[in-house]
């Protein structure tokens, strides 16, 4: 199968790319490169010919019918996906979240593929209150970023409806494992932790999310994309597995045999959402998928792809996304650069 998937040098599709390409799919990244795309995720891929790379947006037709040209299906994960940053700046997320999935959805149309599976959010339902969300239940998006994937979420389905493109749209709880942009939670947690910062935690740290490893995240939209006769179809991604900020940011510190009180709590960021929580049942009935991996175990083997990775992720914390960080946790990357010209000192002294 040929697959084209958008935001594929991101955390996510990027991990995507290269199951497919384990699989032995035929793939196209399309990928603009914003601040959270990087080549480094895909480097080896591309240097050994194992993908098509092409830089473009989504928002751009002219940029999506090229990539998506005698592609079976289409995987779009493109998007801007940090709360924190649509809190300061919406508009770009309406225009690549909103737009940019129109613009993928009329070239699937024409393209007439054979599914376009499109990868929302378990954020756009807002609090999941007592029980986990289901796919039916309302929508009640909290942040612009949550908003502007709901609207998108809304759009597939509205193809499906109105011009029979084949949509499936997955709607996963957060993700975890190597690659994530270090602005993210568990990255963030791990850089800082690694160079000796205090973890910053928001608010109360009871904010309680359901975690599952990128991995499983992938090999659940492969099972999708392969199942037929669910066109127009919703399906939570999830594991049960809930931890509170608190609780990630201490299992952290535990992975690295970190201070425990190497934690400092930070003012809560507005429309913080209490609880997000999803119901899979639906997902595992039609398709028999089920995670492979377990938050207690798999934590510190991501915490260790990052102690071991940063030659990755210096560049980014260091460049394109040092202002961001300063801004918001002042001190971080200054702990980096002491951080990086200790490890240096150390290797030269050997």
């Amino acid at each position: 199968m040929r697959l084209l998937v958008t935001g594929g040098a991101g955390f996510i599709g990027s991990n995507f790319a290269r199951m497919a390409v384990r699989k032995g799919h035929d793939v196209v990244v399309l990928d603009r490169l914003t601040y959270a795309g990087n080549l480094a995720n895909l480097r080896d891929l591309i240097d050994e010919g194992r993908i098509t790379f092409l830089r473009g947006d989504v928002c751009d037709p002219a940029a999506s019918a090229e990539a998506a040209r005698g592609c079976d299906g289409i995987v779009h994960f493109a998007a801007e996906t940090h709360v924190d940053r649509s809190v300061l700046d919406a508009g770009e997320f309406v225009r690549t979240d909103v737009l940019g999935t129109q613009v993928m959805l009329e070239t699937a149309r024409k393209a007439n593929v054979d599914r376009f599976v499109h990868v929302s959010t378990d954020e756009i339902y807002g609090e999941s209150g007592s029980r986990p969300s289901r796919e039916d239940s309302p929508l009640n998006p909290r942040s612009p970023y949550a908003a502007s994937k709901a609207g998108a979420d809304r759009l597939a389905y509205a193809y499906h409806e109105t011009f029979d493109v084949p949509a499936v749209i997955t709607r996963c709880v957060n993700n975890y494992g190597p690659y994530q942009h270090p602005e993210k939670a568990i990255p963030l947690f791990a850089i800082s932790a690694i160079a000796g910062f205090p973890l910053p935690v928001y608010g109360s740290g009871t904010h309680r999310r359901e975690w599952i490893h990128v991995e499983d995240h992938c090999s659940a939209l492969f099972a999708l994309l392969r199942k037929r006769g669910i066109d127009g179809q919703a399906f939570n991604i999830g594991t049960g597995e809930r931890r509170s900020t608190m609780q990630v940011a201490r299992a952290v510190l535990g992975a690295l045999e970190g201070r425990p009180d190497l934690i400092r709590r930070v003012a809560d960021r507005p429309g913080h959402v209490a609880s997000h929580a999803v119901d899979s049942r639906k997902l595992r009935r039609t398709t028999g998928w089920k995670p492979r991996h377990t938050f207690d175990r798999d934590i510190d083997r991501t915490v260790r792809w990052y102690r071991e990775s940063a030659d990755w992720w210096r560049p980014t914390v260091l460049g394109s996304a040092r202002s961001y960080l300063e801004e918001r946790y002042p001190g971080l990357v200054a702990a980096v650069e002491g951080w990086g010209r200790q490890s240096l000192a150390g290797a030269e002294s050997i």
